[in-house]
């Protein structure tokens, strides 16, 4: 499990959104047998979902897509959340991976590349609302402020990390978004600003000291105050066997005929890598919503 925690800092000119995430990246690490630096690009992805979501969703009847478009090794990212807590998310080439970086680092930018980064809001009613941006480098976090800045309006500082172990593991994973308010004062910009360059790796603060102490570090001297309790977050999908069936419907009957024959078909979710044996019955079988 994993959980958010949302609050006000400087005096209420600063909105601030934090997650910690290391189970359900780890969940994900595990379902799509990710590389190092697919795990850290998902978990970055996840984790900003999950963020956005907080800020950006009105009813817990709505759902955030995060889809990342790029040319690099990866192929693609899509990370989805909603206001229940639920996660899920898949990358297009999960064993891609490039060397580490010259800083020593997983090189997310890299293995990412050049394109777009596209947030939607599905609304109760289906209707779709969404906005796209250019990829400004690939590491994710300065992408998603990128695009607050020019969607929304609103400077943000955004800190994505991922920590991964020698044994390929999720060590810590977390984020955290501050907004800054109209009206808010330039000492508190200004006490923001010395905190992020103070910070030399947000995985490793994660690791180091927690949530709460990761959010003690970016807000130092800017009395936060939670404005709520914990929400929980997990890696959950909404695929079911069902959905599957239904799926293998749409293919002609000739097709699914072929598929009985041959012993039954496999439906993998690529949201979730859940698999789904179905019957040589039940791929025959009639719609019972059909006649």
């Amino acid at each position: 499990m994993g959980r958010v925690i949302r609050g006000l800092a400087g005096g209420g000119t600063l909105r601030v959104v934090a997650a910690e995430t290391t189970d359900v990246v780890e969940v994900a690490r595990s379902r799509h047998d990710l590389s190092p630096t697919a795990t850290a690009a998902l978990g970055r992805g996840l984790t900003g979902a999950a963020l956005l979501a907080h800020l950006l969703l009105k009813g817990p009847r709505e759902r955030l897509t995060l889809r990342i478009d790029g040319d690099g090794p990866l192929g693609g990212l899509m990370a989805e959340a909603d206001l229940k807590g639920r996660l899920r998310g898949y990358v297009r080439q999960p064993r891609a991976e490039v060397p580490i970086s010259p800083q020593g680092k997983l090189d997310v930018g890299r293995l990412v590349g050049r394109g777009t980064l596209q947030v939607m809001r599905t609304l109760p009613s289906g209707d779709l609302h969404d906005s796209t941006v250019p990829i400004v480098s690939g590491e994710i976090a300065e992408d998603l402020a990128h695009h607050l800045l020019k969607s929304e309006q609103i400077p943000s500082a955004v800190l994505l990390g991922v920590r991964v172990g020698t044994d390929h593991s999720v060590e810590a994973a977390g984020g955290v978004i501050v907004q800054v308010l109209p009206g808010a004062p330039e000492d508190a910009i200004a006490a923001l600003e010395a905190n992020l360059k103070a910070i030399p790796g947000f995985s490793g603060l994660l690791f180091e000291q927690g949530l709460e102490g990761a959010l003690e570090a970016v807000l130092a001297g800017l009395d936060f105050s939670p404005l709520a309790s914990d929400f929980s977050l997990e890696f959950a999908c909404r695929c079911s066997r069902e959905k599957a069936l239904r799926a293998i419907r749409f293919f002609p009957e000739s097709e699914r005929e072929a598929m009985a024959r041959e012993g039954g078909a496999e439906v993998r979710c690529h949201w979730c890598g859940a698999v789904y044996h179905l019957s040589p019955e039940e791929i025959v079988a009639p719609d019972p919503l059909e006649g």
